[in-house]
């Protein structure tokens, strides 16, 4: 048993640990650990606490009509997913829409580029979150070369009146951007592949992103100086620790979002 900052522990603690939730945790292991358990308990009440106001923020775009879109970018493995499902692990699935496209098709691919995603956005009272977005022609599709230098030109000059378009048409644009370290992504992809219940999660394009790491930088600082604007800001969310990001990216998501119960 951790008991090194036993001292440390104040009466607050002691009832989290004392908690259901607490107890549970505090014996999950083997060698318990007060530090981390304490840390666990609090994240968890936490994200609890803030799943509720997410309930009240979609029960609020419902009856008044609002469109919401919200981007998750960011490397592989940065933890967009799971930040997406803690954000909606309680609120109706019939009033939101995670949206992670795959491929253009061949009909796709002489479209107008943003054609696509027009068409997954939300209708009024409804959300939609963008595992990944048209952001895909700023970053991952240059490195691979998926677009041509042309293509990435015009995307690059188009995104940001269409972000304003967006805007314009009464809905809320928030883009979070998932930032981790190249070793946190290597550990993760590590983990990811002894798993038997994640290793589909692994594709041909992640298998280079290490690689890859500098001329994903390279985009990426492009991506988050040029489209970085006053009426579509990047928030960046130090994601080399899960649990923190998750609790950062939903709060500044209630804060930005002006419901009321």
């Amino acid at each position: 048993m951790n008991l090194d900052k036993e001292e440390k522990i104040t009466e607050k603690d002691l009832e989290l640990l004392n908690s259901k939730l607490g107890l549970r945790r505090l014996f999950a292991n083997k060698n318990i650990d007060l530090e981390k358990t304490l840390r666990e308990v609090k994240y968890e009440n936490r994200l609890r606490e803030l799943q509720g106001e997410l309930v009240k923020l979609q029960t609020w775009a419902i009856k008044n009509g609002k469109k919401i879109v919200v981007l998750f970018e960011g490397r592989d493995a940065a933890g967009k997913g799971g930040a997406i499902r803690r954000i909606t692990a309680h609120i109706n699935p019939r009033y939101f829409r995670v949206v992670a496209l795959n491929k253009p098709s061949e009909d796709e691919q002489g479209q107008w580029y943003f054609q696509r995603y027009v068409n997954k956005l939300p209708e009024p009272g409804k959300i939609v979150f963008f595992d990944r977005s048209w952001y895909n022609r700023a970053v991952v599709e240059p490195v691979n070369g998926f677009c041509s230098d042309e293509e990435y030109n015009i995307f690059m000059s188009q995104v940001n009146d269409f972000e304003k378009m967006i805007i314009q048409s009464n809905t809320y644009l928030v883009k979070f951007y998932f930032s981790i370290t190249k070793e946190e992504q290597q550990k993760r992809f590590v983990d990811i592949k002894k798993s038997d219940l994640k290793r589909w999660k692994m594709s041909a394009v992640d298998e280079k992103a290490q690689d890859l790491w500098d001329d994903y930088t390279k985009y990426k600082e492009v991506m988050l100086r040029d489209t970085n604007t006053p009426h579509a800001p990047w928030v960046i969310i130090e994601a080399n620790k899960k649990t923190v990001a998750r609790i950062k990216a939903i709060e500044h998501l209630l804060d930005t979002i002006p419901y009321k119960e």
